[in-house]
């Protein structure tokens, strides 16, 4: 009797589970003009109509592509048009700015390989005195690590800038 209790409940919990994970989405946009999304109503906040999201990825297991109409269209005939030769013109600007950008991502990266190489070239040292008065140099290698593991962070953020940067002017056409 006790085990169909639980059965009951389970399947009963299962059935009403994704109708409790619905939750309304109110939009509320302050005197300041700045919009908050929540799930709490609040005064002034208006309900907003979402649709649940689409986890077919196209397909149903199983079954046929979904026939569901897709909600892309065709760009708005009140929508401002660019000749090709303004943006011809605003392409090559960007392509200047990236390359500036580019110049100077470049002397940043030889200016931390050089930072890397004086601090790998200098290592972390201190001085003890001893009983007798004369003293010992003693290496902190867990400092001299800690140094070149953030100096190496430089080298490599400005590596993949220039990668980056690469890869967006090789977009341009």
């Amino acid at each position: 009797m006790h085990k169909q209790f639980i059965i009951i409940c389970t399947y009963l919990i299962a059935f009403l589970f994704p109708f409790a994970s619905q939750a309304q989405i109110y939009k509320h946009v302050d005197v300041d003009g700045r919009i908050t999304y929540t799930n709490v109503k609040i005064k002034g906040a208006k309900k907003l109509d979402i649709e649940p999201a689409d986890t077919s990825f196209g397909t149903q297991s199983g079954k046929e592509e979904s026939t569901r109409p897709t909600s892309k269209t065709g760009t708005p005939k009140s929508f401002p048009k660019v000749d090709a030769k303004t943006q011809k013109d605003r392409d090559n600007s960007r392509k200047q700015i990236l390359l500036t950008e580019m110049e100077s991502e470049k002397a940043a990266l030889a200016s931390a390989k050089k930072s890397y190489d004086e601090g790998a070239s200098n290592p972390e040292v201190y001085r003890k005195k001893n009983a007798d008065g004369s003293s010992s140099t003693f290496r902190n290698v867990k400092k001299y690590q800690d140094k070149l593991k953030k100096l190496q962070t430089d080298v490599d953020a400005h590596q993949r800038n220039i990668e980056l940067l690469q890869k967006e002017i090789g977009n341009i056409n």
